[in-house]
């Protein structure tokens, strides 16, 4: 008996390699029925039923949902809870919040996949081919270009114009200004600085130069920037905040992979992209830039008009008509993403037809994830206007009445001022800690960062740091908003901070530090914490409400190189005893 079984089951194997090696040869012609000889052979059509679609797309579809929705979700219930019992107030437009929510769920999810299927594989080709058909200031010219158009493309850029219809022009007109009367300039500025960073990063990656000088020769002028707006014009000083977080929504889904794909390619053709510091540099370089472009825009608004012209501006303004119908949601959403998506793909597609010359393979599969791409942002700016940005202004308008008292809150303050300030504070810091914990590329990036120290900084400890950072930052912005402090005396010591701090590192932890602040301000993030702030700021009666993500940029950074000096330290340390250990 235990013979005859051994032989089915040797058999049953045999039948399994003879089919695994034969599996190639296989069609569905084969399995289908043969014709008889002299009879005319008709191709049987293959039917799909709506059924047959969702068992193929589901699987597909849910996956790609459950990635943003584990980053959306978690902060929606925060959210919703904290306001529910700890402040003890409903959720206004309960109904349309959520619907939102879901908007920005599936548009992220549409747009990452058409980014995946039709944006990427322009830079893909484009960063291994361009380095070797077309010389180097060619190459910088069309990182240049590259830099200023996947600006446009950033999800979190709408979060902006979204932030603009808050600031109230009396109490900030050069503000409302920037983010009313010349969004299109302030994008641009962004933009230009984005480019500037990819030529840099771009150069970086030929001739393998050090970060750190970089970080100090690009820190240095900043300072002295904001440092010189801060102490002439205190109506200039109120851009601060916004120039500062600029340069947080420039680092998304978008603009590092494109950048990177091209600055890796050009490294690789010169024959240096064996290095462990290839793709760490440039999403820091891409975070500094656009600040200094802002701030100098806004010197050169300060210059050209008062702000008594902007608030009689604003006033003409909030009497005007009925808007056009383009004005109006969702035509206005729908419009921003074809301009955010098709000019940079007519860009992309020019590149690759007039300089490589190349013919764009799988055209259709691009054309289709174009499509995606612009129905997701699309969608999510649809979600933004009426998921996050409800949401976050609404949780960030009731926190206040923790501590002070608010009109809209019956009651308050509901906790003595010492609690309320407490619970308030600890409210920002654990909305920073669990929205860096749920970004993907943290991940990926602690993985990166274990494999090239060997293990020496563990993903864990990266992500932890990070997190750490980011909350504490945005606990400091809201405290910031709170005591009504200067944003740039934080900023400024804060950043010298960083200075010293990079000089005591080595390269490749600086590399590390800097690059993770990019990370954590991706399109779920951002424009909650804008519309956070500026809800928190209106409710205590502060000035402005922007600030809060430069703060979760600074404090990463320096959280991540605190760490890595400590773990440099113990390496020595083990390094010293096996060696003792070693001569004894």
């Amino acid at each position: 008996m235990h013979q005859e079984t051994h032989k089915k089951q040797v058999r049953f194997g045999d039948f399994v390699r003879e089919l695994n090696v034969s599996q190639q040869k296989i069609s569905f012609n084969d399995l289908a029925p043969k014709p008889k000889e002299g009879s005319v052979h008709t191709p049987q059509k293959l039917t799909v039923t709506g059924r047959d679609v969702y068992r193929i797309l589901a699987p597909y579809t849910s996956i790609r949902f459950m990635d943003q929705a584990k980053a959306v979700i978690p902060l929606a219930i925060y959210l919703m809870l904290f306001q529910i019992f700890i402040l003890r107030q409903g959720v206004a437009d309960a109904f349309i919040i959520c619907g939102g929510l879901i908007a920005v769920m599936v548009g992220l999810m549409l747009f990452m996949e058409g980014l995946k299927l039709g944006l990427m594989p322009f830079g893909e080709t484009i960063g291994n081919i361009l380095p070797v058909k077309s010389p180097l200031p060619i190459v910088l010219f069309i990182a240049f270009l590259l830099g200023i158009g996947v600006t446009l493309a950033e999800p979190a850029i709408g979060a902006l114009q979204e932030a603009g219809k808050i600031v109230d022009p009396t109490k900030a007109p050069y503000l409302w200004s920037l983010l009313n009367q010349h969004t299109a300039k302030l994008v641009a500025v962004v933009g230009v600085g984005v480019g500037i960073a990819s030529v840099l990063g771009t150069l970086r990656f030929v001739y393998n130069w050090s970060l750190k000088p970089m970080i100090y020769a690009s820190l240095t002028p900043l300072l002295l920037i904001t440092a010189y707006v801060a102490l002439t014009d205190l109506e200039l000083a109120k851009i601060i905040g916004l120039a500062w977080d600029c340069g947080a929504v420039t680092t998304g889904p978008v603009t590092v992979p494109l950048v990177l794909s091209l600055g890796i390619g050009v490294a690789s053709a010169v024959g240096k992209g064996e290095s462990s510091l290839s793709g760490f540099g440039i999403v820091t370089l891409a975070s500094l830039f656009p600040i200094i472009g802002v701030m100098i825009l806004g010197i050169w608004l300060s210059a050209t008009v008062t702000p008594e012209q902007i608030i009689t501006a604003a006033q003409s303004l909030s009497v005007a008509t009925e808007k056009a119908w383009y004005d109006q949601t969702p035509w206005v959403e729908v419009i921003l993403a074809v301009r955010a998506i098709i000019p940079l793909v007519i860009f992309l597609y020019l590149v690759m037809k007039v300089v490589l010359r190349e013919k764009v393979r799988n055209a259709f599969i691009m054309s289709y994830g174009i499509i995606l791409a612009v129905i997701g942002m699309g969608v999510f700016n649809i979600g933004l206007t009426y998921g996050l940005g409800m949401l976050g202004n609404q949780s960030g308008s009731l926190v206040p009445a923790a501590f002070a008292t608010i009109e809209t809150v019956p009651d308050s303050p509901l906790y003595w001022y010492g609690a309320g300030l407490f619970i308030a504070l600890a409210f920002a810091y654990c909305l920073g800690f669990g929205a860096t914990m749920a970004e993907p590329a943290l991940n990926a990036l602690g993985m990166t960062v274990q494999n090239l120290t060997n293990g020496a900084f563990r993903k864990s400890l990266l992500m932890y740091s990070v997190s750490f950072g980011v909350a504490a930052g945005i606990a400091l912005g809201v405290a910031k908003l709170i005591f009504d402090l200067p944003l740039a005396w934080i900023l400024v010591p804060g950043y010298i901070l960083l200075l010293i701090l990079s000089w005591l590192s080595s390269e490749e932890f600086v590399n590390v530090a800097w690059d993770s602040a990019g990370v954590t301000t991706g399109p779920v993030t951002v424009p909650l914490v804008l519309a956070m702030g500026l809800g928190f700021a209106n409710a205590t009666g502060a000035i402005e409400g922007f600030g809060i993500l430069s703060m979760a940029s600074l404090c990463p950074v320096m959280s991540v190189l605190v760490t890595g000096i400590v773990v440099q330290q113990k390496a020595k340390k083990r390094a010293l005893a096996e060696g003792m250990l070693e001569t004894a």
